[in-house]
């Protein structure tokens, strides 16, 4: 059985443990209420910019862009992995690779080579002991303050590496948030442009008036459909961040709790020993009473 010293010495270190786990806790509170504000706040425009896209690609059809084309024979496919700079924070990472791996061995299946862009640490650090081929890296991104011209930088390489025929494929995998306790991990293909789906309009639905075009469609496509995967690039790291805000304060408040449990237990472990201590004391007072009386 462990000595008064060594529980008392346990009990001391989580106690502490529980403090840094607390105050981490707290942190990450405060950094995701930022984070789902700028979220929540980026979520209509980009809702409203793909309507306004979509129905100018409606009217001037694939031809308008070469972003559009999607490519006969995939033989290039490059992945944008979204991940954090740092740990303690559950299965946020974990998750996010798992999801790049399904993706590279399906794509690897179909005989494409992959390549990798890396936002975040983890997934750099995966990739290099996997010994992936890394195309650029951008760190300290995800989790911190960030403005557009990040996702404007890393989206324009990837346009012209597309335009250029390096990558037929492009993808971005991130963490979209759904709730404080849920965050999933998605793949998304952004290079080359998908059909952007336009509701059909209700029969009874008040009539919504065609948007008018100047310059022509084709035109406007020209400056909109970059901005596209800059925009698509630019949620996904705020989805990223606002899901690895969360998943780090799911993952201390539970470290927390499992804390206050161990501490509970170890303090019965003291009481039973400090018991056992005293009930030996009385034992061995009881047996030199005893044996002077003999």
């Amino acid at each position: 059985m462990a000595t008064l010293k060594e529980v008392k010495l346990k009990i001391a270190g989580v106690k502490k443990t529980r403090q840094i786990t607390s105050a981490m806790k707290m942190v990450a509170t405060s950094r995701l209420r930022g984070a789902q504000m700028a979220m929540e706040a980026f979520r209509p425009y980009a809702s409203k910019y793909a309507e306004v896209l979509g129905s100018l690609a409606q009217k001037a059809g694939e031809e308008a862009s070469p972003l559009l084309v999607p490519r006969e024979n995939v033989k290039k496919v490059h992945i944008v992995l979204c991940t954090s700079d740092r740990g303690l924070c559950g299965g946020f990472n974990i998750n996010l690779i798992d999801k790049a791996e399904a993706l590279i061995e399906e794509k690897r299946a179909e005989g494409a080579e992959v390549t990798l862009t890396h936002f975040g640490k983890k997934g750099r650090d995966w990739a290099r002991k996997e010994k992936m081929t890394m195309v650029d890296q951008y760190l300290g991104v995800v989790g911190s303050k960030f403005g557009f011209n990040v996702a404007s930088t890393a989206g324009q390489k990837l346009i012209n590496a597309f335009l250029a025929e390096d990558y037929d494929e492009v993808y971005v995998i991130y963490s979209q948030f759904v709730s404080m306790a849920k965050q999933l991990p998605q793949a998304q293909k952004i290079l080359p442009i998908p059909p952007i789906e336009v509701e059909e309009q209700d029969t009874d639905a008040p009539y919504l008036a065609e948007h008018i075009c100047e310059p022509s469609p084709g035109e406007l496509l020209g400056e909109m459909l970059p901005k596209n995967v800059f925009i698509q690039i630019y949620r996904a790291l705020l989805e990223t961040s606002t899901s690895e805000h969360a998943a780090r304060m799911t993952a201390m408040d539970n470290a927390t709790k499992a804390c206050k449990d161990m501490i509970s237990d170890l303090q019965r472990v003291y009481n039973k020993t400090r018991q056992a201590a005293i009930t030996a004391d009385l034992m061995d007072i009881v047996g030199g009473a005893e044996a002077l009386k003999g």
